[in-house]
């Protein structure tokens, strides 16, 4: 009898370790914390720079190289920051891969040189967003500064698209108003740090020739320039929809861990149930009732 009461703790106790909480997924927030973002930002920089400066270069066999080594990239630095860091990356880029199938090869919005989709664009989305995350990382005691510079860089970016610029940007300065309006209501200035990152990247590939903008948004007629100014709206949206997807996945997964965690916590306290009403009925011996006595020798 001692050892079956003894086996029930001890099988109740391995329960409740299994079942604790603390083995729980923790929730994703949308708020993530990057390591190491002065490294992150150097490295996305340089390789951004020197694979869209190589695609000048080759052909369709190159760009699946720089497509492979552009994801090899992707995942190493994925591989120094937490798991949240990684989950709305990866949302981000399958969110922006399917932004980019429907914005060039479907609508015309604009045309990369070899009028496809390169393979190195949908890591090196993953990319742009890791840089943006890092910048505002790397700026995290001057938040407000960072949000001001990139606001007022976006309004004379989308001003200046329909007054000095060569070409009007009609569409462009609908996305500053949209990207304003986004900075003013949320103030996070992980949004204004990926509209520096596209706004660097957006004049780069531009200027050497890797995509190239229609001088107008077909089906709409509004007007745009090479690059819109306007252009890092479309990033933010894709942030925003990876962010959310990301932590209602998250919030799901809490549930159902919830859930399980009840499920085996019931399944505990039945089985101990039948087990102490099993140890009842074990008939009382005087071996049991006094465990310590020993059999008189004769």
């Amino acid at each position: 009898m001692p050892q079956l009461a003894r086996s029930c703790v001890r099988y109740r106790r391995r329960k409740r370790r299994s079942s604790s909480p603390d083995r729980t997924v923790a929730p994703i927030s949308e708020d993530a914390t990057v390591r190491a973002p002065l490294a992150t930002l150097t490295i996305v920089t340089a390789w951004i720079a020197t694979a869209l400066a190589l695609d000048q270069q080759v052909g369709y066999p190159g760009q699946l190289a720089l497509g492979a080594c552009t994801a090899v990239v992707l995942i190493a630095l994925l591989a120094l920051h937490p798991r949240r860091v990684r989950a709305q990356t990866l949302a981000v880029v399958v969110i922006a891969t399917c932004g980019e199938v429907i914005g060039s090869l479907i609508w015309g919005l604009y045309s990369y040189r070899l009028e496809n989709l390169p393979a190195f664009v949908p890591p090196g989305h993953g990319l742009v967003y890791l840089a943006g995350l890092s910048l505002a990382a790397l700026l995290r005691e001057r938040e407000t500064a960072l949000l001001v510079v990139a606001g007022t860089a976006a309004a004379v970016w989308g001003v200046a698209g329909m007054t000095v610029l060569p070409s009007q940007d009609e569409s462009g300065l609908l996305g500053c108003a949209f990207l304003l309006a986004v900075l003013l209501w949320t103030k996070r200035p992980v949004y204004a740090g990926v509209f520096i990152a596209v706004m660097a990247l957006e004049l780069y590939g531009t200027a050497i020739g890797t995509w190239t903008w229609a001088p107008s948004v077909r089906g709409l007629g509004l007007s745009q320039g090479n690059p819109p100014s306007g252009v890092a709206s479309g990033y933010v949206v894709f942030d925003v929809l990876a962010l959310a997807i990301v932590a209602r996945a998250a919030g799901g997964l809490g549930v159902l861990q919830s859930m399980r965690a009840r499920r085996v916590s019931g399944s505990t306290a039945a089985e101990l149930v039948i087990s102490s009403r099993a140890a009842s009925t074990l008939p009382q011996t005087s071996q049991s009732r006094n465990p310590r006595a020993l059999p008189s020798s004769t």
